[in-house]
């Protein structure tokens, strides 16, 4: 998809795009694909990603599929505005890792004429609003959620199950650590993983209550 302006050719404006979904499902490709289109254009492009992310990379943006794009890891939002003066488009992947400052930022560039991309998880491990994401979607021009296939259904997948134990919200990883399930799955694997962590009491027979009295 490649968006432009067709009503009034002389406003000049940018706008905010989101491709969301869950691990695996191929939000970083539609991201790269976007933004190599642009530099095919002779567009300026700069793409920035988390400092903390460098999975694959450290210096860049890497798909599952292994296709790849010269990127800049910042360690906060703050840090985009001055590397991205004078772009023509800008794309922001991991977006869900970022601080909050992330929806101004976007929307500051995007009221400077500027194109942003912004690739991300919606939601998190458990099912739950991904940090800035929700306020990226609500702000932006054009929402893209895409899917991943359910490695237990077959079916549609929109979330990331967590196969390990680790409560950390942010946990960088793979397939060893997590698998895109569809709504079905993703309820019975987190019902299953609740029944899993219950503390099971002992019931105090009734002549251990009498002799305790």
């Amino acid at each position: 998809m490649f968006l432009e302006n067709t009503v009034n050719a002389k406003e000049q404006f940018g706008w905010i795009e989101v491709i969301c979904g869950s691990m695996f499902s191929g939000k970083t490709e539609e991201l790269i694909r976007r933004l190599k289109r642009a530099q095919f254009a002779k567009q300026k492009v700069e793409i920035f990603k988390p400092a903390i992310d460098v999975r694959y990379d450290e210096d860049r943006v890497v798909s599952h599929d292994a296709n790849e794009i010269r990127s800049t890891p910042v360690p906060a939002a703050s840090n985009i505005p001055l590397l991205a003066d004078g772009c023509d488009v800008v794309g922001i992947d991991e977006a869900q890792f970022f601080d909050d400052e992330i929806v101004s930022v976007c929307n500051a560039l995007a009221n400077k004429g500027v194109r942003v991309i912004v690739a991300g998880l919606d939601m998190d491990f458990k099912g739950n609003p991904f940090g800035p994401m929700p306020n990226l979607m609500a702000t932006a021009e054009y929402v893209t959620k895409v899917h991943a296939v359910c490695t237990r259904t077959g079916n549609l997948a929109q979330y990331s199950f967590r196969k390990s134990n680790d409560d950390k919200l942010v946990l960088l990883g793979e397939v060893k650590e997590y698998e895109p399930l569809s709504r079905s799955a993703f309820y019975k694997a987190m019902t299953k993983e609740k029944i899993k962590n219950m503390k099971v009491v002992e019931p105090i027979s009734i002549d251990h209550q009498k002799k305790k009295n």
